[in-house]
């Protein structure tokens, strides 16, 4: 019997297979991965400094007792070459193996820009565990971080840093944090907040140059300004990784374009995760990955069944400032509507007839969130 193939060991990969095998426990599962194969969740890499974890804290298991547990064959440290969707096979590493479905797992990378200067090989990105054992390395003794990026992850990381006593610049060409979560007046107060906490915001601006200077690194702005550091991050965003499935002849768009099954253009090939692209919604969060997984192991075990994403507030690491977003679903037009708290901000997202299709709280307002949640629209249903 050709097994089921899982390519890649992310959130999406070992949550898929986990929900798999609850419900066929015989079926051979061959999982493939480039990297190491330990299961961990990758939204902890972003705080995980101030709590002192090591890389090996933030694993839940290796690859050795995943494929226990799972009843897999986990290949590490692999890669795929070709998915041969005529033949109803994948090339790794030179090996060809037939599937009975394969599923693309395959996750995002980090988006980068081109940065000039003597140290640019030193900007460092964090999307795995390798990276963040990297980074924890390279801030080791460090006083000072510049975050290049004010996007969800690059305000996580600040929060960590300041956290663990490490001082950081965040640059971003934006006009404030949270530029493409937030209404503007939102976005404002979480940054007023921050730089009241010591966060130096540096927007309207990008990173020109970094180069060395003596044992630090000098970062050099777009509009002349030079900060001293310690060490770069680079927090932009992810691209979605398509060029297997590309190569295979799959449709692709800003991910591997997938039915409300996550069924790609091709029968028995199937996408899930950062990778994927579900009526218009790339969604590279814990909670629509876990109801995709769901889904897609209840279709693979001979039960079509659609994805359905009820509403997904995402939870913003920002400790010292909680903050709690909701995006208006694509395409509904309508406005933000903002009530300043003590001690936070309210804001409603409504629709020509005034229903809520989405919402930002900040600071106290976050006590708010399951109430306004159940108000919500699904995002698919």
């Amino acid at each position: 019997m050709d097994p089921l193939i899982i390519v890649g060991t992310g959130l999406g990969g070992y949550s898929l297979a986990r929900e798999w095998r609850k419900i066929d426990a015989n079926t051979p599962l061959l999982i493939l991965t480039r990297d190491d194969g330990h299961y961990y969740s990758k939204p902890m890499l972003s705080g995980a400094y101030t709590g002192n974890k090591p890389p090996d804290a933030i694993a839940l298991g290796d690859a050795a007792a995943m494929a226990s547990q799972l009843k897999a064959e986990i290949r590490t440290r692999i890669t795929v070459e070709e998915l041969d969707t005529a033949a109803g096979c994948v090339r790794a590493d030179g090996v060809l193996t037939a599937y009975s479905n394969v599923v693309l797992a395959v996750g995002a990378d980090p988006i980068h820009v081109p940065v000039a200067g003597d140290a640019a090989e030193l900007v460092m990105s964090v999307n795995d565990l390798a990276d963040y054992a990297n980074f924890r390395a390279a801030i080791a003794t460090a006083r000072h971080v510049t975050i290049i990026g004010a996007g969800l992850i690059g305000c996580e990381f600040a929060n960590d840093l300041l956290s663990g006593g490490i001082a950081s610049a965040v640059v971003d060409p934006a006009a404030y944090p949270l530029s493409r979560l937030l209404p503007a007046e939102a976005g404002a107060a979480l940054a007023h907040a921050y730089a009241g906490f010591g966060v130096d915001w540096r927007f309207g601006r990008t990173v020109a140059r970094v180069d060395r200077e003596g044992t630090r690194l000098r970062v050099t702005l777009d509009g002349g300004e030079v900060l001293a550091t310690d060490a770069v991050l680079s927090a932009i965003g992810l691209r979605p990784r398509t060029a297997l499935a590309q190569a295979a002849g799959l449709d692709v768009s800003r991910g591997i374009l997938v039915s409300r099954q996550l069924r790609t253009s091709s029968d028995r090939v199937y996408a899930l995760g950062d990778c994927a692209e579900v009526d218009g919604l790339v969604l590279p969060y814990v909670a629509p990955i876990m109801q995709a997984a769901r889904a897609l192991a209840s279709t693979l075990a001979g039960k079509p069944t659609d994805v359905a994403y009820p509403p997904m507030p995402v939870l913003v690491k920002t400790s010292r400032y909680p903050v709690v977003v909701a995006p208006p679903r694509p395409g509904v037009s309508g406005s933000w509507c903002i009530d300043r708290l003590e001690g936070g901000m309210r804001a409603l997202y409504r629709a020509g007839d005034d229903r809520i299709e989405g919402f930002a709280l900040l600071g106290s307002a976050t006590a708010e969130r399951q109430k306004l949640s159940r108000e919500l629209p699904a995002l698919l249903d």
